[in-house]
C-alpha cells in the first residue's frame, strides 16, 4: 500500500511579483509582514494585506539605501 504525502498535493505557487526577489529579500518581507501582524494584535485573515504592505516598506528601505 502506497502512503500518500498530504504535503505533496499542496504546491505553493508564489505570486509573480515575488519571483523577482532573492531569498534574502523574501525573508525581510516575511519578517516585516509578521511585525505588522503583531502590531495589529495578531488579527487573523489580513495576511495578504500585511504581506503587500511589508513588500512596499522593504522596497522603500532598499531604494533609500541606494
Amino acid at each position: 500500500m502506497k502512503t500518500r504525502n498530504p504535503d505533496a498535493q499542496r504546491v505553493a505557487h508564489e505570486p509573480e511579483s515575488m519571483q523577482k526577489y532573492s531569498d534574502e529579500v523574501r525573508e525581510q518581507i516575511a519578517k516585516k509582514a509578521y511585525e505588522l501582524y503583531e502590531q495589529r494584535g495578531r488579527q487573523a485573515e489580513r495576511d495578504i494585506e500585511d504581506w503587500l504592505k511589508a513588500e512596499e516598506l522593504v522596497r522603500k528601505e532598499m531604494n533609500a539605501a541606494r
